[in-house]
């Protein structure tokens, strides 16, 4: 009943052939090629373009955050004697600069007096902060809590001053200088307050006198320093509006260095 003829011993099997698929064979060659050859080049051409974008972003707003840890003792002194008195500070006030991987880079603070650093400022706004609680405790109204509040007292002067250069460059159409360069000048702000809280609890009256000068000189050493941020960034340069901003710059610190000065556990007084 059964054809068996093809059941044979020793006969071979035929084997079943395979249905050809005329698109399969092209269809994988065309979608491997595809995936690696033109997504996997456009994909690494995104990615490549876009971390390059973002590196070139992040060095061009924030910086490299230890470059401003770059300091020794010299330049701390000769630092402090920029800020303290910026009128004796007989050079430039211009960065200096070194090729470094086919473009300008500034040198590190350890080889430019001018080149901004944030050892300074946060030694500073530390040492403010101890002599401030040094203060209270001399007036019988020391507490942790009184402590704190001065520590974020400080944290909101130095934000306040870093919104103030911020909002100078921007409306002079220079917002293009890093971030921490920012935070670093104003950071400056901590030399002279320490230095009149100092005189403060030494001698009571010696505030009154080491106050406006410090303030005076932070006027002078940011109106310096903005002035060679302005030169360098700004787009067009109006003479009457840069002295007006400037001018702001050096009188809103007489606000700002009166508010921190006054130790008290008082956000306002």
């Amino acid at each position: 009943m059964y054809n068996t003829a093809g059941l044979q011993q020793g006969v071979p099997h035929p084997q079943a052939a395979a249905q050809p698929n005329p698109f399969g064979n092209a269809f994988y060659g065309a979608s491997s090629g595809l995936i690696k050859g033109g997504l996997g080049a456009y994909g690494e051409k995104i990615l490549g373009s876009s971390s390059e974008y973002v590196q070139s972003n992040i060095s061009r707003y924030f910086s490299d955050p230890q470059y401003y840890f770059q300091v020794n003792d010299q330049y701390v002194r000769n630092k402090l004697k920029v800020v303290l008195f910026p009128f004796l500070h007989r050079g430039h006030w211009t960065r200096i600069t070194e090729p470094v991987g086919g473009r300008l880079s500034y040198k590190p603070p350890i080889y430019d007096i001018n080149a901004p650093d944030l050892y300074i400022p946060f030694m500073a706004f530390g040492t403010y902060v101890v002599l401030a609680g040094f203060s209270l405790g001399l007036q019988g109204k020391f507490s942790p809590e009184a402590l704190n509040w001065l520590f974020a007292k400080g944290l909101l002067g130095w934000f306040l001053q870093v919104a103030l250069l911020k909002v100078t460059l921007l409306s002079l159409g220079s917002g293009e200088a890093p971030l921490l360069d920012i935070v670093a000048y104003a950071g400056y702000t901590f030399t002279g307050l320490a230095i009149a809280v100092l005189g403060k609890i030494l001698i009571r009256y010696m505030y009154y006198v080491l106050m406006p000068w410090t303030c005076l000189c932070m006027g002078i050493f940011l109106v310096k320093t903005m002035k060679r941020v302005l030169f360098a960034e700004v787009r067009s340069y109006d003479s009457s509006r840069h002295h007006y901003l400037l001018l702001f710059i050096a009188l809103a610190q007489f606000p700002i260095f009166s508010w921190l000065g006054n130790i008290t556990v008082n956000w306002l007084f």
